[in-house]
């Protein structure tokens, strides 16, 4: 990719973020360029659907929660590092209720792959802990994400989200 077709697709996928948290999966297109300062036509070029943009999107997030989960792989406290992973992880749950990713169709491959990053990646750092003693060794990492989505889903705000994942925390301790 061209250099300043990088910068107009990192653009766009910045202003799409932004969007996307402020006023949802449904929101205007127009506004995703407008903020990128990027016309509709250079848009479409670089995203030809809004299911594409999406899916860019989401996996420009999952990326980045697996490149923060390895470097807190190097941090002092394995229970800090885990449960700040985990904080991370349930708010892009929580912003993503929208989105529909299901196992079916053609984007089952990237559900798939997106699926293993964060098991992996919880794996590792739950793995961290546990040897740390820090968490229960009876502790799967299925166990810890399924509390973890179910914290994200259920959530009322982020005060609640706090308490829920305290309790968590010292419910695996």
């Amino acid at each position: 990719m061209r250099a300043d077709a990088r910068r107009n697709h990192d653009r766009l996928l910045a202003a799409a973020r932004e969007v996307f948290d402020e006023l949802g999966a449904d929101a205007p297109l127009d506004d995703v360029a407008r903020r990128a300062g990027i016309g509709n036509a250079t848009m479409y070029r670089h995203f030809p659907t809004r299911r594409d943009l999406l899916l860019a999107v989401y996996a420009d997030e999952v990326a980045a929660l697996a490149a923060e989960g390895e470097a807190l792989l190097e941090a002092r406290s394995p229970a800090d590092a885990l449960f700040g992973w985990l904080r991370s992880f349930i708010r892009h749950v929580a912003t993503k209720r929208e989105l529909a990713l299901t196992r079916d169709g053609p984007r089952s491959r990237l559900f798939d792959e997106w699926h293993e990053s964060m098991h992996a990646t919880a794996s590792a750092l739950l793995t961290r802990a546990q040897r740390a003693g820090a968490v229960r060794a009876d502790l799967t990492v299925s166990d810890l994400l399924a509390m973890a989505n179910g914290i994200a889903l259920a959530s009322a705000d982020a005060d609640q989200t706090r308490r829920l994942l305290r309790f968590l925390r010292q419910g695996t301790s």
